[in-house]
């Protein structure tokens, strides 16, 4: 054993290719037929875990699809929940951004996520959909160096201004640089 762990395959995700096609059992959820009928690229990959709905959506959409979701008056996820990423190091794309979003008058949970790629590592600011985003896009930012376009002061909020790298990178040494 080399000591060395495989990536992590999560659910609807199969080696080798991260969109599969929605499941007939979801295609009729009304979340994905609203989102289908907003943009047809809007849903990339679909999946249910323990109840809770998991959207894919392309990093380009994102910012389009979390105001279409926040303002159609059928679904109303009028409450972002958490923003956070997770880095799937060495997988391609690297990270996702995940907005976990809450619809207080149906009383509905969706997770949306936008993957992008290490190389250019950016997706649209949400600040202007939920001021509480500022805060959570600092912090993405700081631990995974994610950038988020049109954020008005985007800054390191945990690390000191001069630390080098971005600490929850999976390449980021244990140790630190040296």
């Amino acid at each position: 054993m080399s000591g060395r762990r495989e990536p992590w395959i999560g659910p609807g995700e199969a080696e080798g290719t991260l969109d599969m096609p929605i499941s007939p059992d979801l295609a009729d959820r009304p979340v994905l037929r609203r989102l289908q009928a907003f943009h047809p690229d809007a849903v990339a990959d679909a999946h249910d875990f323990r109840g809770q709905l998991t959207v894919v959506t392309p990093a380009g959409l994102a910012r389009s699809v979390l105001e279409f979701l926040k303002t159609d008056p059928e679904l109303r996820f009028n409450f972002l929940a958490d923003l956070t990423a997770v880095d799937r190091y060495p997988v391609e794309p690297r990270f996702e951004v995940v907005y976990h979003l809450r619809s207080m008058h149906a009383g509905q949970r969706l997770r949306l996520k936008a993957r992008l790629s290490g190389e250019e590592a950016r997706i649209d600011s949400v600040i202007s959909l939920w001021p509480v985003a500022d805060m959570l896009e600092c912090e993405v930012f700081d631990l995974f160096g994610i950038h988020f376009t049109g954020h008005p002061n985007l800054r390191r909020l945990m690390m000191p201004d001069d630390w080098e790298g971005h600490p929850l990178r999976k390449d980021y040494p244990v140790e630190g640089y040296r």
